[in-house]
């Protein structure tokens, strides 16, 4: 009897052109290290009484289908789920290298159709319906440079084959954290520790009632974005902003020496006023859970960048 493994795991994406309803075709392989997309129905306990100590049969609940992808940063396939945190991008360039330009403040957003495989068993589940609600990565000195995506699904369809026929295969120009670097108001930011990303949709589920248990959809609503930077002690320069409430524009990039790289700009970051403390002999470390706004001059809150050999979304 075969038995599920991991590294047998396959996922594609496709982006829907009717929300819930998922592609004839136009599926991509994505590279992923783990998931927890799934579909869960609790069962209720029986409150009834009269029938003795035993219990009656429980009854079923909603359909809950949501779940965390986590994937690597990466030349390509990022660019997908940028598409869906962010919605479809400015594309220019005859010719590769492209630079694809998402925008926040999009009040629609794309929703996609995702099947997870496990071949041996077989089992192949598609999820339609998946939205975006949250995106968020880490920027430190070593280790594997991931992002998880928080997905909210409208429901699950499970079977014994794929129907994603073949799906197209990228190219995988992973970036890594010794490519990674931060820049304030234009000029580089010293002595970073680490630094975490979060930007989140916010979704409004439609939880209607429906014979398949399903919701109506999921619609964003007021975006968010924040985030942390540990730095070792050695100026007042954030200190003094956050002390003046002034905001600042954080730059984090990636550059592959292939000249491939992903820029995601936050114009308006505000920092709140930090407690320094001194805990040891070692050097002194601050940190700042910055919050991002919507910047006056620029109109929107953040972009991000993505310069490959896609030639579009």
């Amino acid at each position: 009897m075969a038995r599920a493994q991991g590294a047998r795991a396959l996922m594609a994406l496709a982006f829907e052109t009717t929300y819930g309803t998922p592609p004839v075709g136009g599926f991509t392989r994505m590279p992923f290290a783990s998931t927890s997309l799934g579909a869960e129905q609790p069962l209720l306990n029986s409150e009834l009484l009269g029938y003795g100590r035993d219990p009656l049969a429980p009854i079923k609940d909603a359909v809950t289908a949501d779940g965390d992808v986590v994937v690597p940063l990466d030349a390509e396939a990022f660019g997908f789920w940028l598409k869906a945190a962010f919605g479809a991008p400015t594309t220019t360039g005859a010719e590769a290298p492209y630079s694809h330009e998402f925008q926040s403040g999009s009040w629609t957003l794309p929703s996609m159709s995702i099947e997870t495989g496990m071949p041996e068993v077989p089992r192949y589940a598609m999820y339609s319906g998946c939205v975006l609600d949250q995106i968020t990565w880490q920027m430190q000195r070593s280790g594997l440079l991931t992002a998880t995506a928080r997905l909210v699904a409208q429901g699950e369809t499970v079977g014994t084959s794929t129907s994603v026929g073949t799906p197209a295969a990228l190219e995988l120009k992973r970036f890594g954290h010794f490519n990674g670097s931060i820049t304030r108001n234009g000029s580089a930011l010293g002595n970073v520790v680490s630094a975490a990303i979060t930007y989140a949709n916010n979704l409004d589920r439609i939880e209607t009632i429906r014979a398949d248990g399903r919701i109506d959809g999921a619609d964003p609503s007021i975006a968010a974005l924040t985030g942390s930077i540990e730095v070792r002690f050695a100026d007042q320069t954030l200190v003094t902003q956050a002390i003046n409430g002034e905001a600042c524009e954080l730059e984090f990039a990636y550059v592959l020496p292939s000249g491939a790289s992903f820029t995601f700009t936050v114009h308006a970051v505000y920092l709140p006023r930090p407690r320094i403390e001194i805990s040891g002999p070692q050097g002194v470390q601050a940190t700042f859970d910055w919050q991002a706004a919507r910047d006056s001059t620029v109109g929107r809150m953040c972009t991000a960048t993505l310069v490959n050999d896609v030639e579009t979304y």
